[in-house]
């Protein structure tokens, strides 16, 4: 399925995903006081050093250092990609998993994306009308030849200049 998970959708799920039936669903986990615990799934080992916190449903490996939430561990024991992770997730839970078209922005965030096109377009031409015109622009010319640029090429890169304080600056 193309397009992308919503963030939204993903913290849903995983709010709604029990850490200790995922991982019990795999290994097989015995309680240890508040949490629980089992030999790691993976690597070898003889006495118990994954702990799975239903509080802050979380899985650590004391032995290893392999850690994470639900999702991480199905997509570590599983062997699956993200988004088929996310996918076994949802279908545990009986959710369908939304999806976003690339870009597939809100018209108000598109309206903010060309707003800030359109001044940074109108920055450009301002700058590029200083190099031609501005009386100091003869300064930043010479220093852009010195450099072995030519007109052209500050036509074509869009190179414009701003005179202050005794300094230009190109842009």
């Amino acid at each position: 399925m193309a397009g992308l998970i919503p963030q939204s959708f993903i913290d849903e799920l995983l709010s709604r995903t029990d850490i200790v039936e995922v991982i019990d669903k795999r290994v097989k986990l015995r309680k240890t006081g508040k949490n629980y615990s089992a030999c790691c799934p993976f690597h070898q080992e003889k006495t118990p050093s994954f702990s799975v916190e239903p509080d802050k449903q979380f899985y650590y490996c004391f032995g290893c250092g392999a850690a994470g939430n639900a999702l991480g561990f199905v997509m570590n024991f599983d062997q699956k990609e993200f988004p088929e992770a996310v996918e076994s997730l949802a279908a545990d839970l009986g959710l369908t998993v939304p999806r976003e078209e690339r870009g597939g922005q809100s018209p108000q965030k598109k309206q903010e994306h060309q707003d800030l096109l359109s001044a940074l377009e109108q920055a450009n031409q301002y700058y590029q009308l200083q190099l031609r015109q501005h009386p100091g622009r003869e300064r930043a010319i010479t220093y852009l030849k010195g450099r072995g640029l030519t007109g052209q090429i500050a036509k074509r890169f869009g190179i414009g200049f701003e005179f202050g304080q005794g300094f230009f600056f190109l842009c």
